[in-house]
């Protein structure tokens, strides 16, 4: 049967197309899609278009999908859960220093399905919706919201039935420099375990698009990681060292140290993003030889190493299917009930997921420009502004997160004020926007 509808999927036929996935829907919910429909293969000159973007903000430049692949930037936030089962496993340890050696393997996981995806996600229009819902399988639910438009930012609202919550809201900054492009994810990560307290805290490092004027485009990680437990002072320093051509070290590698509120190492982790991460207890660490640049080096005496975390091996074909993981493949297909918000019911990405890349490319003007012709009719509201009415009243506003001071880091994130899951189950959507 999957295959058939793999193969009804890819017709030209839009309908067609939504009534079969539909249909799979319907089956078991536990037998998702293993294929999409091949990318074609269209030529575009990528430099004819990013010579004019050189030292811009690349959010405010409209792309043609041709440059994207068939998920929106929801649905790669959400990607970030892929090794949820780390968070299911550091759960359950009782030692925090152990479980913070869970938490950076989770960090650094999320990393691994980019190593050959170069094409970027589609842009969230303001108010766009994404969720995942896995509670009755694999024990999380997750709701993602596109909550202000310039600077592009999501907000994300993650819960687990093993006590855990993992919330962030990320900002995409993105400046092309000419022979590569950078992007650096603006927000902090928290993970909280409820039966412990402790709460995990991080950001994102660098990602950078290399080879972006000639020669095959290839993706890599680089900075520095600090993922600090608040309640216990505990603190992992995770370094994903650049890739150099001169350097004898294994490429996209990722080294770290977990230490207690006092300085003192407990674990070496080391491995790569794209692959694996072990850790090895610390029984005794020594001052040795000074670096390169100067610094002393420190010597750590360890157990043999333990496996951490595993990349999963890529689906048969992922080449001809932009390189998604196996949870790649299932983020767009559609589902019964969700928000009418939800990118999954995106005509433009919907188009281009089945082929049909010139219509998806004037389907995506068609929704750039209604969502400028809501914008422009709120300023001009504003510009009215009547006695008795608040600006706060006509500014816009998300669903299902509001902005409030984060108790942490002190800045006005996006928190998740509940009701998503609660109007799903009533099937109530008549306060979502039309966006599409």
């Amino acid at each position: 049967l999957s295959q058939i509808l793999d193969e009804q999927l890819s017709s030209s036929n839009t309908s067609s197309s939504t009534s079969t996935v539909e249909l799979a829907s319907k089956e078991s919910k536990h037998d998702r899609r293993s294929h999409i429909p091949d990318k074609p293969n269209y030529s575009l000159n990528l430099w004819s278009i990013m010579k004019n973007c050189i030292g811009k903000e690349l959010s405010k430049i409209p792309m043609p999908v041709n440059f994207n692949e068939p998920l929106s930037m929801l649905q790669r936030l959400t990607e970030d859960l892929e090794y949820h089962e780390l968070l299911d496993r550091a759960s359950k340890c009782e030692n925090a220093l152990e479980q913070l050696c869970y938490v950076a393997a989770f960090t650094v996981s999320s990393y691994s399905t980019t190593i050959f995806r170069t094409g970027k996600p589609f842009n969230p229009l303001l108010g766009e919706t994404f969720e995942l819902d896995r509670m009755e399988d694999e024990g999380f639910r997750s709701i993602c919201e596109q909550v202000s438009h310039h600077p592009p930012a999501a907000a994300h609202h993650a819960e687990s039935k093993y006590g855990w919550i993992l919330r962030q809201e990320i900002a995409i900054a993105s400046k092309f420099r000419g022979k590569y492009l950078s992007i650096m994810p603006l927000g902090t990560i928290h993970c909280t375990f409820l039966q412990s307290g402790n709460h995990y805290m991080w950001k994102k490092v660098t990602t950078t698009v290399h080879n972006i004027i000639v020669g095959k485009l290839w993706i890599d990680q680089s900075g520095e990681i600090d993922i600090v437990n608040r309640k216990t002072g505990d603190k992992c320093h995770l370094k994903f060292a650049p890739y150099s051509y001169f350097s004898r070290d294994v490429a996209r590698k990722v080294t770290g140290v977990v230490t207690d509120n006092t300085g003192k190492a407990h674990f070496i982790l080391s491995g790569t993003w794209d692959e694996k991460m072990d850790y090895s207890r610390v029984l005794h660490s020594s001052k040795g030889e000074n670096s390169a640049e100067g610094r002393q080096k420190t010597v750590y005496e360890t157990l043999r190493g333990k496996e951490l975390w595993k990349r999963h091996k890529s689906p048969d074909r992922a080449d001809t299917m932009y390189y998604f993981s196996e949870l790649a493949l299932t983020l767009n297909e559609l589902e019964e009930g969700v928000a009418p918000t939800d990118s999954r019911l995106r005509p433009d990405q919907r188009m281009m997921e089945n082929g049909r890349w010139d219509e998806a490319n004037m389907e995506k003007q068609r929704l750039e420009e209604k969502q400028r012709t809501v914008r422009r009719k709120r300023e001009s509201d504003i510009s009215k502004i009547s006695e008795g009415t608040t600006l706060m009243e006509l500014s816009y506003r998300p669903l299902w997160f509001e902005k409030r001071e984060d108790p942490y880091t002190k800045e006005m994130v996006h928190l998740y004020k509940g009701g998503y899951w609660e109007a799903k189950e009533k099937q109530d959507w008549g306060l979502c926007p039309d966006i599409f």
